[in-house]
């Protein structure tokens, strides 16, 4: 069969990443935590005893070509099923060819991506084929399965986690895409180990993004009759903003957005900023970054800096002026106040304290004499009766109680050393002291 030319259509007839797709384990890259020598997965796939499963991880892992091989290793019927395309109806359908199909002794390897998009109804639409066999059911997701799978359907599912692809993982399957006719080993092609380990580093974990990233670069190359010479410029071209897994909606918001939180906690300013470009560069709106460090503030920091609040309440009006890119910088200066800050969680603990007793006791009446008495007839009530004026005081203090009688000397805020709260520790002692003197 004559090869293709470099400008052959036939070079080019289907992405890269479809060209080469592994169909059997030995040619699949990765996940060796699930697929290497005695691990379960591989176990139940050579022994043909595979359950209804579903496939977690982040895109360009390999979810579907895992799902391809298992059904062509157990020599099942395979189908493959979108959740973004499909309904009730194209549901019921595949469902009665598989019920025949077991009926004649066959299995069917129902394989759905992207298995979250799908309502509750039409997952419960899988429950009683998955439950009676006409179908082992592969589901494919990129968000957390606890989350997104109805909990009867996620029961009868074993739940296996694929993990981003590893930069020598990558690297290897670049180097097969350079040697393997179906990739560009029909030609020479021209490239430094270090150009290929470049694309495998910006591809972030996802073999697609690689592999069609190594498409691009080759189109772009340099060509003469023989050869294709791929440059360092092209590369840089190609990739001249880095690939950042990101959903606004996901998992992984959560996941930045608490690294970030708990690096400031932890007074890790470095890995606080870094964190804080990994969303930012990903495309999160800066609004949402600067309200969770106007919560930060008064969480974290509270009494301790009292700063901290007025420069995360300042920096989210200026993101709200200006977006960005510009307000990447103000974002950075309240992210490094508030990680050098001093530490305190006196205000959220004082708070989580009172809503307990709030939610848990008994809703007592306001203390009459705290009550106000516009009307004759909360006067004759007795309402205000008793009120106490501090400003009428010299201490600007008195002796009156203001909580419930059931929670008398309770204390809620208890300001720790840290920062300016040391000297609010200071007044609340001396308060303190002054009515314990004028109790006795």
């Amino acid at each position: 069969m004559e090869e293709p030319s470099l400008f052959d259509d036939r070079a080019w007839s289907s992405p890269l990443a479809s060209r080469l797709r592994p169909d059997s384990l030995s040619d699949y890259v990765g996940q060796s935590h699930l697929l290497g020598e005695g691990k379960v997965l591989r176990q139940m796939v050579e022994q043909d005893i595979v359950p209804s499963m579903i496939f977690w991880g982040p895109p360009g892992v390999g979810k579907t070509t895992l799902a391809r091989i298992i059904a062509h290793k157990t020599k099942a019927q395979f189908v493959d099923f979108s959740a973004v395309t499909s309904g009730i109806k194209e549901i019921k359908e595949v469902m009665t060819r598989a019920e025949h199909n077991r009926l004649m002794g066959e299995k069917t390897i129902l394989f759905v991506d992207e298995i979250h998009r799908f309502n509750k109804a039409q997952q419960d639409a899988f429950l009683p084929f998955v439950e009676k066999g006409s179908i082992i059911l592969i589901g494919a997701t990129t968000e957390n399965p606890s989350f997104e799978i109805n909990a009867a359907l996620l029961s009868r599912c074993k739940v296996f986690v694929l993990h981003a692809l590893s930069a020598p993982d990558l690297l290897q399957l670049l180097k097969l895409a350079t040697t393997d006719p179906r990739g560009f080993g029909w030609t020479r092609l021209v490239i430094t180990e270090e150009m290929l380990l470049l694309i495998a580093n910006f591809a972030n974990g996802d073999a697609r993004v690689a592999l069609n990233t190594l498409e691009m670069v080759v189109l772009n190359g340099v060509q003469d009759a023989e050869s294709i010479t791929v440059t360092k410029e092209i590369i840089e071209q190609c990739i001249s903003k880095k690939s950042l897994l990101y959903d606004k909606n996901g998992e992984e918001h959560y996941n930045l957005i608490s690294a970030l939180h708990k690096s400031m906690r932890n007074s890790d300013v470095n890995a606080a900023v870094y964190w804080l470009a990994r969303m930012l560069e990903a495309g999160e709106d800066p609004l949402y970054v600067a309200r969770r460090l106007v919560r930060f503030a008064s969480e974290d920091i509270g009494m301790a800096d009292s700063r901290a609040l007025d420069i995360a309440v300042s920096v989210y009006q200026a993101c709200h002026f200006i977006g960005m890119p510009e307000c990447t910088v103000h974002l950075t200066h309240a992210v490094t106040h508030l990680s050098l800050a001093p530490k305190s969680n006196a205000l959220y603990e004082a708070y989580s304290s009172a809503k307990a007793d709030a939610l848990q006791m008994m809703a007592e009446p306001v203390p009459l004499h705290l009550r106000n008495a516009p009307t004759k007839l909360m006067q004759e009530l007795r309402y205000g009766e008793g009120y106490q004026y501090a400003h009428d005081t010299e201490e600007k203090l008195t002796m009156m109680e203001c909580l419930p009688e059931s929670l008398r000397d309770r204390q809620y805020y208890k300001p720790t050393t840290q920062g300016n709260e040391a000297r609010v520790k200071e007044w609340v002692e001396k308060i303190a002291a002054w009515r314990a003197k004028h109790q006795e």
